[in-house]
């Protein structure tokens, strides 16, 4: 027989000590994000980062303009934002904010009403969404799903104009090539 640390625990002991590891990788992860904010947005700016967009947001307390860069995640007919570590503040100032704009990369910016997902379906389809993130994003987030699954803040994005709705569909629409003949 083998010896195990963790042989005197119960499951769901195991599982607190896990989800406290990932919240402390995810808060490391973010603070380091937010150091290298300035270095991230310059690249944003001029060339685009994957499913990097930026949201324009404003400040629960302050009332003040603010600024975040975020991973935009899709599926088949849906956007969503969201964060693996609970709440941080431009969740709440989302939330509290009621409404959001979002902007591509040198694209047209979309108006938002953000929607919080309750657990369920459509809420594991924006957490198994997070594989569109930038490596070693994806990576990240997949292998703290379990600990995304108990705290992470999700919302659906709900244009806030039809024509905005357009604009973004054209925007999300996949580039294909075909060769020339």
């Amino acid at each position: 027989m083998t010896w195990s640390p963790f042989a005197c625990l119960d499951r769901e002991t195991i599982l607190l000590r896990v989800s406290r590891a990932w919240s402390w990788v995810f808060r490391v992860l973010y603070a380091f994000l937010g150091l290298v904010d300035p270095l991230i947005r310059s690249w944003f700016e001029s060339f685009g980062l994957g499913n990097v967009v930026e949201v324009r947001l404003v400040g629960r307390r302050s009332g003040r303009p603010r600024t975040v860069l975020l991973g935009l995640l899709r599926t088949t007919d849906q956007l969503y934002l969201g964060h693996p570590n609970g709440e941080v503040a431009w969740t709440l100032n989302l939330a509290s904010a009621g409404r959001g704009e979002l902007r591509w990369h040198q694209g047209p910016a979309l108006e938002f009403r953000p929607v919080r997902l309750a657990d369920g379906n459509e809420r594991e389809a924006a957490i198994q969404a997070t594989d569109q993130h930038p490596f070693p994003g994806n990576v990240i987030y997949r292998a703290g799903r379990g600990h995304i699954r108990e705290v992470g803040v999700y919302f659906r994005l709900e244009p806030l104009a039809e024509s905005q709705l357009k604009l973004a569909e054209r925007d999300l629409e996949p580039v294909t090539t075909t060769p020339d003949r």
